[in-house]
């Protein structure tokens, strides 16, 4: 085997987490995130099991220690959970953590092999809980099915954390009763600002939702202390009182966390993403099916040279999305 040097970009910043897209599929349409009618790849185009599992490990190799699976929904690949159980083998042995983030629509069913596979946490994006605004966002989900999904979750021992996008007019006056909700039931919270990813049918500017007049609206009604914690993402986190949850802030547009970025993003086709708001990538499916691990490392390298110093995202009215590709292209 190769040797293994950590894997370091341009700005001196240590990459030690990988997001891996198992699809762009989504059995939902969450308005922010995909247009009604989508174009998905054909799966001769994506990456096999195999080959995600032989280019995840030699991201671990090389100093990762967080993998998060994602989608689209992760869960309507049918070998996802045989995926998970192979990269928890190196869990203790170079991987700290392995999670997942899922609309939880199909999560009853694999929340137990998920937990045995070695999760132990689990991100489920729910903008709400009221049934009509659910459908209204998703277009067509239940938001019982998710809940589910979340109890069950949490039953098979995973802990679960809520992804809650922030929406004006749509979810904005939920947030609190959100929070409560969470607190009660033992559920971290993370609120997160709408991106500019790909064209949807809307106009996001309308829905832009600033999470620092959430924020402030949320310290008037919970006791809210500023926590150390970090999961390894780009939430800044709190305590809530009474119950000790955590709520975590995702603010990509009002307070800009790309100093830090410790993570890239592999797509189902094998594109590496540096950055979630530019185009740059590299192909990684070309260089292991081409050159196997000797390429792979190589085309690691060369991305590390090409990972920008921050994203450029901005959201106003008329502006077009900061890249082309959709939110499920690269993943939650």
């Amino acid at each position: 085997m190769p040797c293994s040097p950590p894997l370091v970009d341009r700005h001196g910043r240590t990459i030690s987490y990988l997001r891996i897209s198992v699809t762009d599929r989504c059995d939902l349409r969450c308005r922010y995130c995909m247009a009604e009618e989508m174009t998905f790849l054909p799966k001769s185009q994506l990456l096999s099991l195999e080959e995600i599992a032989l280019i995840a490990e030699r991201f671990i190799a090389r100093g990762v220690t967080k993998i998060r699976l994602s989608g689209g929904e992760p869960l309507v690949r049918r070998d996802v959970v045989e995926l998970a159980r192979r990269l928890g083998r190196s869990l203790g042995a170079g991987l700290d953590e392995l999670t997942m983030t899922t609309n939880a629509t199909r999560l009853a069913d694999h929340a137990d092999a998920l937990h045995a596979a070695g999760m132990r946490r689990i991100n489920v994006s729910l903008d709400s809980r009221d049934p009509a605004v659910f459908r209204h966002i998703t277009r067509h989900g239940d938001v019982g099915q998710v809940i589910g999904g979340i109890f069950a979750a949490r039953d098979a021992g995973l802990r679960v954390k809520i992804n809650l996008v922030a929406l004006k007019g749509l979810n904005d006056q939920e947030i609190p009763d959100m929070l409560a909700w969470c607190g009660t039931n033992g559920f971290d919270l993370s609120l997160i600002e709408t991106m500019p990813l790909g064209a949807i049918d809307e106009n996001r500017a309308d829905r832009f939702m600033p999470l620092t007049d959430v924020f402030a609206d949320l310290s008037r009604r919970f006791t809210l202390t500023p926590s150390e914690y970090r999961s390894g993402g780009p939430a800044r986190y709190w305590r809530v009182g009474p119950w000790g949850t955590r709520l975590g802030l995702i603010s990509p547009l009002t307070d800009n966390f790309c100093a830090s970025c410790n993570r890239v993003r592999l797509t189902t086709e094998g594109k590496l993403f540096m950055c979630l708001g530019h185009d740059d990538q590299v192909d990684l499916k070309a260089a292991i099916r081409d050159g196997g691990i000797v390429a792979l490392d190589a085309a690691l390298d060369l991305a590390m040279g090409q990972k920008p110093a921050r994203h450029d995202f901005a959201i106003a009215p008329g502006s077009a999305p900061a890249v082309a590709r959709h939110m499920s292209v690269t993943g939650g």
